[in-house]
């Protein structure tokens, strides 16, 4: 009996979810759970390399997240700027490329460039795009492509009729990405906290109980599998591969 080769999803999009509980079940405090989460980061990046991921979408830091204490914030921004200055050069070498999405409006400039610097550095490697959602939320996202393609109408650029799924993908952060094939959240929660709402309209969603300090290639390919499990009809009747 033939059986279907397993798929190998395009583009994966990962919410890093845990780190704080992580840290408290260990009576540890949360910058040790945001600590070992960059190191589960690194797993899952060459993970999906690995697997022969083109495209994996991390969730790094909400337009919600500001509102945590400041403490926290200050420490999530100091490992992002570490990871800028330690990793990118190492995923350069491996081939990565990267591409922030999310607003970027009222940064402080120093963050802004090493994001850009991030980008101009990797900008001709084609092993895997890592996209990193900074700053980003998916509400905030949609409001800022509808306003843009108000403008676009006001101006006389394009007509109602020119408006369309396509016209608004383009004017997201995310425009010439493929939408996610499968969505991982770690540490139990299943819902997708404004992440990528537009973009996951038939991606297949798989929640883990682990939290994402404990994130492994045996849980990536754990999820790969559930995948893999799933018929894909997107509105059809007929399954189809990623």
């Amino acid at each position: 009996m033939l059986t279907r080769p397993p798929a190998v999803p395009r583009h994966v999009a990962i919410i890093m979810d845990g780190n704080g509980r992580w840290a408290a079940r260990r009576g540890l405090p949360r910058s040790a759970g945001h600590k070992a989460g960059v190191d589960a980061l690194r797993r899952a990046v060459k993970a999906a390399a690995d697997f022969g991921i083109e495209y994996l979408t991390i969730y790094s830091f909400s337009s919600e997240n500001w509102s945590r204490p400041a403490a926290e914030v200050s420490f999530l921004l100091e490992l992002l700027r570490r990871f800028i200055r330690q990793d990118v050069a190492e995923l350069h070498h491996a081939g990565v490329k990267i591409k922030i999405v999310g607003s970027r409006d009222d940064l402080e400039p120093g963050i802004v460039s090493l994001l850009n610097d991030a980008e101009r550095l990797t900008r001709g490697n084609s092993k895997l795009n890592l996209v990193v959602a900074f700053n980003y939320g998916s509400k905030q996202e949609i409001s800022r492509a509808v306003s843009a393609i108000a403008n676009r109408l006001a101006s006389g650029e394009i007509s109602a009729a020119d408006i369309s799924p396509e016209l608004i993908s383009q004017n997201l952060d995310t425009s010439g990405i493929p939408d996610p094939d499968l969505l991982i959240r770690t540490g139990g929660e299943q819902r997708i906290s404004n992440f990528l709402l537009w973009q996951c309209a038939y991606t297949e969603f798989v929640f883990v109980d682990e939290f994402w300090p404990d994130f492994s290639h045996e849980i990536f390919a754990r999820a790969l599998d559930d995948f893999n499990s799933r018929d894909r009809r997107f509105g059809g009747i007929e399954a189809q591969s990623a």
